[in-house]
């Protein structure tokens, strides 16, 4: 009995330092999220379009994979796999999405070191270049491998008949959370081979559940269109892009970040407390 007992009061010790030191990873993840928020609010324009730019064509390489493998395989499970390309080069040039801009410069915005405008600026621009990056790449590929442009246009056609409809704007708050999932489950570590075991299986989910992306599934439906043997107009893809965007951004911001802050709640105060403190400092 005194053996248990002095194992319980072992154990309890250790279970309090496992808790501080989960809670102190929390909060180093918390300060590194807001410190690259701010960055990313701050960004000059040029710069931001530039890796909104980059961030379509790295997309629109994983999509030129995934088209291969499916159009010589048939297989859309292995096509999925090979798509992953795509976000691992998105990680490891340091371009963006704009799905990728939902849980770090919001979590900087909830602290103070940003604003709506500036988020706002961040939002728009980043999806305008990754729309244009891709829909460059997509251009490229249907005339330099045309025969990629049947299958192109069957992809596209999956998501530009998906319409309006709680199944579709599910698909895309699914597919907003499981990119914002990425984001913060790549914030956890600074060990990069850790970064792309995340990148590689959150993609692989994105593709292979045929979820609703607003940038990925641009680009497969401009694919289509721009090789002529799409069953879909270019008032489809803008409808999707608009559904999609939204569900995106209700999933990515309503089921993943909002949550995560809760969990840091007391550092979001804090870092705000800070904010303008330093913000009464400037002004005096």
């Amino acid at each position: 009995m005194q053996s248990d007992s002095s194992d319980e009061h072992r154990g309890l010790p250790l279970r309090s330092s496992a808790g501080s030191r989960d809670e102190s990873e929390l909060e180093e993840a918390f300060d590194r999220i807001v410190d690259e928020g701010r960055d990313r609010l701050g960004r000059p324009l040029l710069p931001l379009v530039a890796t909104g730019l980059l961030g379509g064509v790295d997309v629109a390489v994983g999509v030129l994979a995934y088209l291969v493998v499916e159009h010589q395989t048939g297989q859309p499970l292995l096509a999925s796999a090979a798509f992953t390309i795509g976000f691992i080069a998105l990680l490891l040039a340091r371009s963006e999405l704009f799905t990728e801009n939902f849980l770090v410069p919001v979590t900087a915005l909830a602290s103070g070191m940003g604003t709506w405008p500036r988020l706002l600026r961040l939002w728009l621009v980043t999806l305008a270049a990754n729309l244009a990056g891709g829909f460059v790449m997509a251009g490229m590929i249907v005339v330099a491998l045309p025969d990629l442009r049947g299958t192109a246009a069957a992809n596209g056609l999956h998501y530009a008949t998906l319409g309006i409809s709680w199944r579709s704007l599910l698909l895309a708050v699914l597919a907003g959370a499981v990119i914002t999932l990425m984001t913060r489950m790549q914030h956890a570590s600074d060990n990069m081979g850790v970064q792309i075991v995340a990148a590689v299986a959150m993609s692989f989910l994105l593709v292979g559940a045929q979820l609703f992306h607003s940038i990925l599934d641009s680009i497969v439906m401009f694919a289509g269109l721009l090789g002529g043997e799409a069953h879909y107009s270019w008032g489809d893809w803008a409808l999707a892009l608009a559904w999609s965007s939204l569900g995106n951004l209700l999933g990515g911001i309503g089921l993943v970040t909002s949550i995560r802050l809760l969990r840091v709640s007391h550092r979001v105060e804090e870092a705000h407390q800070e904010a303008r403190e330093e913000a009464g400092g400037q002004a005096t």
